[in-house]
This record gives C-alpha cells, sequence and structure tokens, in this order.
C-alpha cells in the first residue's frame, strides 16, 4: 500500500475515533467555560425549562458543526484547508463542552437526536468537500453566519438573570465569527440563494426538535 493511501486511512481512523467521541463521549474543551463565576439565577421552573431547550438547541448545532468540518475535512484537496478546517473543529469542541456543562448544571439533558443529526451534517459536509475548495468554504462561511444569527436570538430570549447562560453564548457568536471571516479569507465562494434557503429550513427543523427531543 502507498504512502498517500496509508495517510488517507490513518485520517479515516482519526475521524472515526473523533465521531464516537463527538456524539458518545463527554467533551472535553480546551478553555475555560465563560461566565463560570457569574450567577446563572434564580430562574423560575418554565424560565429553566426553556434555558435548557434554547443551550440543548445550541449544543446539537455544535454536534452539526463537529460532523460538518469533518466531512469537509475529509474531502477537501487542500492540506491548507484542511488544517484550517481542523483548527476550527478543535475551537468548537469548547463550544461542545460548555453547553453540555451548563445543560447539567441546569438538569436537563442533550437531544436524544444527537447521532441522527451527526450523520447527516457529516453527509452535508463530505458532499460539500466534493464539490471544490472553494464551495466547501463557502458552505463553511454561511453555516456560521446562520449559526451566528441563530445565536444572537438566543441571546435575546435568555432570561436577564441568567448571565452564566449568556456568557457561553456570547463567546460561541465571536468564535463562529471569527470563522466565518476565515473561510471568507480563504477564498470562499458565496453560496446561491436557494441553497441558503434549504440551510435556513433545516436548520429550522433541527431547532424546533432538538428544543423538545
Amino acid at each position: 500500500m502507498d504512502a498517500e493511501r496509508l495517510d488517507a486511512l490513518d485520517r479515516m481512523i482519526v475521524e472515526f475515533d473523533r465521531a464516537l467521541r463527538t456524539v458518545f463521549a463527554p467533551a472535553r474543551g480546551a478553555r475555560p467555560m465563560p461566565g463560570a463565576d457569574l450567577p446563572g439565577g434564580p430562574l423560575e421552573e418554565a424560565e429553566r425549562r426553556h434555558v435548557e431547550g434554547l443551550l440543548r438547541v445550541d449544543h446539537t448545532g455544535e454536534i452539526c458543526a463537529q460532523a460538518l468540518y469533518q466531512g469537509q475535512a475529509l474531502t477537501s484537496r487542500d492540506p491548507a484547508i484542511r488544517e484550517a478546517l481542523r483548527r476550527a473543529s478543535d475551537e468548537e469542541v469548547d463550544h461542545l463542552a460548555w453547553t453540555e456543562a451548563r445543560l447539567h448544571e441546569l438538569g436537563g439533558r442533550t437531544s436524544l437526536l444527537d447521532p441522527l443529526w451527526y450523520l447527516g451534517s457529516l453527509a452535508i459536509g463530505v458532499a460539500a468537500g466534493v464539490a471544490g475548495d472553494d464551495w466547501n468554504l463557502g458552505f463553511l462561511a454561511e453555516t456560521e453566519r446562520q449559526v451566528e444569527r441563530h445565536l444572537e436570538g438566543h441571546l435575546q430570549a435568555l432570561p436577564q438573570a441568567d448571565r452564566r447562560s449568556r456568557a457561553i453564548l456570547e463567546q460561541m457568536k465571536e468564535d463562529e465569527a471569527g470563522h466565518a471571516r476565515l473561510a471568507e479569507s480563504l477564498g470562499a465562494r458565496p453560496l446561491p440563494a436557494p441553497i441558503r434557503g434549504a440551510m435556513r429550513l433545516a436548520s429550522r427543523v433541527m431547532t424546533t426538535l432538538a428544543y423538545r427531543i
């Protein structure tokens, strides 16, 4: 087996291990959780359930992001772009860890449909990479811009007393904007309006289900 095939096999093994850890193992971030020293309440029961639902959606969004990054990195033709995708993916592991930890603090759980979301997002990421690196980066930039807007909506919906969750979402929003700028700097191609619309529709389906299930 030649060196190129061995390298591809090694990458597949690494990504398979990463997939298992993303979906089934507790996330371990590199950065401390924002707002760990801030108050998270007091919250009334209805407010607590609402925040739990919002954070469950945000956690599921990060599961999808990991899968997208993995699929895109697997099929990207440019080693520099693969490395950029990997760095962004590593940073977003922090988001997984933060939202998971805050959910547990609230007595909540992650979405039962996370394995399904992961598989679907992985397939989309692979398809985006196959289309070419400029489209791959365009898909990444549009995804991050939509997530940024989605997080802004959640920030507006949080109870004022929950400063801890607010600090987490604010840092996540800042990171997502940075990832979008990175993709654009690497040559992202703007996506056609129908594709952007389809992405927004898929996001609405995910957020509606993840909030409850």
